[in-house]
């Protein structure tokens, strides 16, 4: 109980000014504390609506959504709530995003490879759909140690995956069958900036040519800095968080493209 509230279910019998003096209150202070009872009523039970809004996307995200999707997802429904609240009710309630426990580089550049300039400077948003992509290569551990790859294309409009590409390797033509992946969802990628990092397969000139051909721009982000592709960073990170969902790795290799296919893009 806190010493506001003892003052006020024992006013009636010591009186304020007595029961403030023994415990060391100011008088004021208990005052303000009665006349803003209703402010803190109403934001107690606009939490309680919050939490339980929480823990439906919460619980729809098989426990894997953390504050910035929970924070996406509310403001997507017309709620503009801020992600510090949103951290705050989180922890009230005691839940919590999965993380990924370990990482395995995939971005390895090549110095010689033709450089491209940042297009975006870390604006991640697009207004209109096929304008703007973003693409990136995780890592996707299988259970008997071995390791396939995965490089998306992701349209900054819809937070679509336009395409994607699975592969035992991370040579140039993973990069190629995902961007020839999204050309086909699309038809046509004219006209469209694509944003990478600095890994050798997005610099090869054989990447550089398929853009070329397909009407595309590239753009990159500064060398060592992931924050310069964060939006496709943030949807590898968030597959697996949402598919692995703890696990160390997926079982095998037969169902994990297959599944990789049915995947609707949720990334924020």
């Amino acid at each position: 109980m806190n010493r506001f509230q003892f003052v006020d279910d024992h006013q009636r019998h010591h009186g304020v000014k007595r029961l403030c003096q023994v415990i060391g209150l100011a008088r004021s202070s208990y005052y303000h504390w009665k006349t803003t009872a209703p402010d803190r009523a109403a934001r107690a039970a606009d939490d309680a609506r919050l939490a339980a809004r929480i823990r439906v996307i919460h619980r729809d995200s098989a426990g894997t959504y953390g504050v910035p999707r929970i924070t996406a997802e509310l403001r997507d429904t017309g709620d503009p709530v801020n992600h510090k609240r949103v951290a705050r009710v989180m922890r009230g309630i005691g839940l919590a995003g999965l993380r990924l426990r370990r990482r395995h580089r995939t971005t390895l550049a090549d110095p010689a490879a033709a450089k491209a300039p940042d297009l975006l400077g870390r604006d991640f948003t697009a207004d209109t759909p096929n304008t703007r992509y973003v693409g990136d290569i995780t890592y996707l551990p299988i259970a008997d140690g071995t390791f396939l790859y995965l490089a998306t294309v992701m349209d900054l409009c819809s937070r679509r995956l336009a395409g994607w590409a699975v592969a035992d390797h991370m040579r140039t033509d993973l990069v190629l069958d995902a961007l020839h992946a999204a050309e086909r969802t699309r038809g046509s990628l004219a006209g469209a900036i694509f944003h990478s990092d600095h890994g050798a397969q997005y610099g090869a000139r054989a990447f550089a040519d398929a853009c070329h051909a397909a009407g595309v721009t590239r753009s990159m982000g500064a060398v060592g800095s992931s924050a310069d592709n964060a939006a496709a960073e943030s949807l590898n990170a968030s597959f697996k968080r949402e598919t692995l969902q703890g696990a160390q790795n997926w079982a095998n290799e037969t169902w994990l493209p297959q599944f990789v296919a049915t995947r609707r893009c949720s990334a924020r």
